[in-house]
């Protein structure tokens, strides 16, 4: 049944405006998306909102009047609501009309094997929820088996994390492990562990990997870049060369140019045409 809610004092609008924080989303292993076009994503992957809000605006397309239908159906907590409120859970002059609450995806580092995947993607202590997002995009354009969040990272489950994974986040498997974990997952599965760094002259496209083997790439934070514990751990090390002014990419950027190269280097296998 859909209810009508349009009073910020409702306890599910507080509860959902309250998902912002960090600490309420790890307490609640809730997060927000927002737009119907994620929902439909989401839909299609089988993953379904606890809740779903949308305004009566919203109604007025077929797409959202159906999707409404298909998740009343399966049980999800439909609200109605309005653009004010929509905008004060969002923090957006102008949100999206249709926002969903999921519970988080994330899961534990032993689930995973591998060697199910010729890539993965292992992030030590960023901090940026733009960048983390973005990386989850591109991870999922790749088509890694994973994203390893190494040791203290920011929240993929952010809002500005959310909103720069368009989508992806209910598409990429998300881990998160200390760095000895990391190794020793690694080492089991006979992946190699390959890190950026300034201390090598290898470039990032002189890789000769087999493409059958698991491969790991490991990036660092975005100003001190790999942990020196990181690079004394990596199989390989490679730089990315430079030729203008600057002298480092940003870390998405650069994220995004070796997962590229990898995939380049096993021969685009899965590629679409």
């Amino acid at each position: 049944m859909i209810k009508q809610i349009t009073s910020s004092a409702n306890p599910l609008i507080k509860d959902i405006r309250a998902l912002e924080r960090k600490r309420h989303r790890a307490e609640s292993r809730l997060f927000v998306a927002e737009g119907a076009r994620l929902a439909l994503e989401a839909e299609e992957m089988g993953v379904y909102p606890k809740t779903l809000l949308f305004s009566s605006e919203a109604l007025e397309r077929p797409a959202v009047r159906d999707l409404v239908a298909r998740m009343d159906a399966a049980g999800v907590d439909c609200v109605e609501t309005n653009q004010r409120l929509l905008s004060q859970i969002t923090r957006r002059d102008n949100p999206q009309n249709v926002i969903g609450v999921y519970r988080q995806l994330d899961r534990g580092l032993r689930e995973l094997d591998p060697k199910t995947g010729s890539i993965w993607v292992a992030l030590e202590q960023v901090r940026d929820p733009g960048n983390l997002g973005t990386i989850l995009r591109t991870a999922d354009a790749v088509g890694v088996g994973g994203v390893i969040l190494v040791d203290e990272c920011c929240d993929p489950f952010s809002f500005e994390a959310v909103r720069a994974s368009m989508g992806s986040i209910f598409a990429v498997p998300l881990v998160r492990c200390t760095l000895q974990e990391l190794l020793r997952w690694g080492r089991e599965g006979g992946a190699r562990l390959i890190g950026t760094s300034l201390q090598t002259e290898h470039r990032h496209d002189s890789l000769e990997l087999e493409a059958t083997m698991p491969k790991v790439l490991l990036m660092g934070n975005e100003q001190a870049g790999l942990t020196a514990e990181a690079v004394e751990a990596c199989d390989e090390l490679v730089r990315l060369p430079m030729r203008g002014r600057a002298d480092s990419l940003n870390l998405a950027v650069a994220t995004a140019v070796m997962l590229y190269a990898l995939w380049a280097a096993d021969g685009y296998p899965g590629a679409r045409a």
